[in-house]
């Protein structure tokens, strides 16, 4: 092997593993990151603040239901954003209590519109956290009247210490987990679907 071969093998050598220890510590650092953020569980997994509200409720077990919705709404683009968004989350169990059927018809390609209008229901613009929240129902007299971005209200209020949201056809939510935090917003999980005005 002449000396040519030799420095050329040695240089290539020293850049592959440059970018191997870079790649390494690259991921070392997110994860240390991931490690140290404050993080609220959710359907069994881990909301990370560093994530946008679709990656991180595509690890939550009890939010399938919403993330295929969301996916077959074509949604996942605009709530992978930069928002800021609140984003009032149903549970699996909240779409259970629709009646049978709501949901296989909601996902079907005819119902397209519908399907995106009770979803951006649940989706309010800015990032409003429970404290702000509470300010807003202590402001209105015990109600808070909020604007989604499907252009309908929802009315928070309080019930004893519980947070519920009504929509306009007087179905009431309760938030169960409040301020799961996203780097494009904030998530309120809530048991029971919020829908646009029949």
């Amino acid at each position: 092997m002449n000396t040519t071969t030799l420095i050329k093998s040695a240089v290539f050598t020293i850049a592959l593993f440059t970018s191997i220890s870079g790649f390494s510590q690259d991921k070392m650092m997110k994860k240390d990151k991931m490690k140290t953020e404050k993080t609220v569980m959710v359907g069994g997994a881990e909301m990370y603040p560093s994530k946008t509200i679709v990656a991180n409720a595509v690890n939550s077990k009890d939010h399938t239901t919403l993330v295929a919705a969301v996916k077959a709404a074509g949604l996942v683009d605009t709530l992978s954003s930069e928002g800021p968004f609140t984003v009032f989350a149903p549970t699996n169990a909240a779409f259970a209590k629709l009646p049978e059927g709501t949901v296989e018809t909601l996902l079907k390609p005819e119902n397209l519109e519908t399907l995106q209008t009770v979803l951006k229901n649940h989706v309010v613009a800015g990032k409003i956290n429970a404290k702000d929240l509470l300010k807003l129902i202590k402001k209105g007299n015990g109600k808070a009247t909020i604007t989604t971005v499907s252009g309908g209200t929802l009315t928070a209020w309080l019930k004893d210490k519980d947070v519920y949201i009504t929509d306009q056809n007087g179905n009431s939510a309760k938030v169960t987990i409040a301020d799961v935090n996203q780097s494009n917003g904030v998530i309120h999980v809530i048991d029971t679907v919020v829908l646009p005005k029949s």
